[in-house]
């Protein structure tokens, strides 16, 4: 069964082509969109009113806040130093996993292809560009795009400057 039945579903959650994803351990809230081939696993908070697009991950430990857009897939990350094996070779058990949190605050976009990094804070209404690798914090309202992710810009500024050319102002 793709969700499984430790995940706790808010009202009226939309699962497209629910056989195609996999949830298991997590929280979704309320009126969020989750497209095919999505998944999202234990001990992961999506908040209310967020749109996940297809073929994205989301990892153990990260946390999203509420009315975050996340594009086509989008990979988060929760291991600093990842290993298939321990020291003296053998196979790693869940015991030998530290997971690194992530937050994605309230209104941010992430761009299709992102990758993020373990530990990484992405601020309120921050817009990550489509294809960045974000390796570090993303400031409140910032535009960040690129290998690895840099700031060119400022949300607020640029949708000032989209009002006053759509008003003939400036």
């Amino acid at each position: 069964m793709p969700v499984n039945h430790d995940v706790k579903l808010g009202t009226n959650v939309k699962i497209f082509h629910s056989h195609l994803v996999n949830l298991y351990g997590c929280e979704v809230g309320d009126e969020t969109k989750i497209g095919a081939f999505v998944e999202i696993q234990s001990d992961v908070r999506v908040g209310n009113r967020c749109k996940i697009s297809s073929h994205s991950f989301l990892c153990e430990g990260v946390v999203i806040e509420d009315e975050v857009f996340i594009g086509h897939g989008v990979m988060f990350t929760n291991d600093l130093y990842p290993r298939a094996t321990n020291e003296d070779g053998s196979l790693k058990t869940a015991d030998d996993w530290y997971t690194v949190k992530t937050l994605v605050k309230r209104c941010a976009s992430i761009g299709s292809n992102a990758t993020i990094l373990p530990g990484i804070t992405i601020g309120e209404k921050a817009m990550i560009g489509a294809g960045a690798v974000v390796t570090n914090d993303v400031p409140d309202y910032a535009i960040v795009v690129g290998v690895p992710a840099r700031i060119i810009g400022d949300v607020r500024s640029r949708c000032q400057n989209m009002e006053k050319s759509a008003s003939g102002v400036g």
